[in-house]
């Protein structure tokens, strides 16, 4: 998974989905409120393609699913699902850019802890601080906190929602991304240069799934060959670290 910054619509497009939400409100309240029907609607519009389009440039030229980053991001999804959150329905922070087989597995399903979600916002929230990606099988899990001897709630629902680790091509995808990211350190460990961009291009063309994340952020400069890198190439390192912190997206 990846931070996403969240692109800003423009003034048309952000008059028409308030218009749309007051439009559902009101048959929410009245009772007449069919949000498939008035949903499939609105998405015909070239408005709601817009809004479509910002979401893809969110996510650069590859255009992946915000929750999986393996697949295309085929359509827009909604964060609180709208049959069950309909007040959110148009609501531009709710919509988030999604595959279609992690919108089939996700569904109308949003895990709470009270009234705060237990599903990952890429959009809202850094993705590594919940999860954990696991060089071995490719899967994502959830983070294990050594200082409070627990894994992340927040990480083990999202996991279990969208079943990050049990879908095989998935696991696959980010596997062949670790294997790529691994190379291109061990290259440099081989012959090392003191040309930072350069790396760090190096590193952000071979990052299909944000595991420089992982490796910057969670818990990946305690594996081999990132944990050399951090070791050996202390101002390489924080070079690497510092630029790779300010980018929300991998484009």
């Amino acid at each position: 998974m990846l931070r996403i910054k969240r692109l800003k619509l423009d003034n048309g497009t952000q008059s028409y989905l308030h218009r749309k939400q007051a439009e559902a409100n009101q048959m929410h309240g009245a009772g007449t409120l069919d949000t498939s029907k008035l949903w499939k609607s609105a998405r015909q519009t070239k408005t709601l393609s817009k809004a479509l389009k910002v979401l893809q440039q969110m996510m650069g030229q590859r255009q992946r699913c915000m929750y999986c980053l393996d697949s295309h991001g085929s359509d827009i999804e909604h964060f609180r699902p709208k049959a069950v959150y309909p007040k959110r329905m148009f609501n531009w922070r709710n919509l988030l850019l999604c595959c279609s087989e992690c919108g089939r597995i996700k569904g109308d399903r949003f895990p709470l802890q009270g009234n705060k979600p237990l599903l990952i916002d890429p959009t809202k929230e850094q993705p590594w601080q919940y999860i954990d990606f696991d060089p071995m099988t490719g899967n994502l899990v959830a983070r294990f906190d050594p200082i409070t001897n627990e894994y992340s709630i927040k990480g083990e629902s999202t996991v279990i929602t969208l079943q990050l680790d049990q879908r095989e091509a998935l696991a696959a995808g980010y596997k062949q991304t670790f294997t790529r990211l691994s190379k291109v350190v061990q290259t440099f460990l081989n012959a090392p240069h003191h040309n930072a961009q350069q790396l760090i291009a190096e590193l952000r063309s071979q990052d299909d799934h944000g595991l420089l994340g992982w490796v910057f952020i969670g818990t990946g400069n305690n594996v081999e060959p990132f944990r050399q890198l951090q070791q050996l190439h202390i101002a390489m390192w924080t070079a690497c670290n510092s630029a790779l912190r300010k980018l929300e997206i991998s484009g």
